[in-house]
């Protein structure tokens, strides 16, 4: 990627949902809301506090993350669509449970 997001900026690669419900219903992109869930692409180096000081961003390259479903601003780079928002839209990290580490 070419891009790189300032401040406490991230950048953020929606991750799909199903295409099927639970009954097996095939729903269509317009009726389908968009995912609220992400991976994180890129992200700044952090913000500044009153005194100056850097504060880094709690959020890394690859942090599954939740965030609002009006949070960002949508953008197309290298021809795939991604979203640039603050840390602040981020609502929290998806951690992996142990059992699936261990599967994994």
């Amino acid at each position: 990627m070419k891009f790189r997001p300032l401040h406490d900026r991230v950048v953020v690669r929606r991750i799909g949902e199903e295409e099927k419900s639970a009954g097996g219903i095939i729903i269509p992109d317009t009726a389908r809301e968009k995912p609220m869930q992400g991976e994180i692409v890129a992200a700044g180096p952090g913000a500044r506090n009153e005194n100056g000081d850097l504060v880094p961003l709690d959020v890394k390259s690859g942090d599954l993350v939740l965030f609002g479903k009006w949070s960002g601003t949508e953008v197309k780079i290298d021809g795939e669509d991604l979203m640039i928002m603050k840390e602040s839209d981020v609502m929290g990290i998806l951690e992996k449970s142990k059992a699936s580490k261990k599967a994994a």
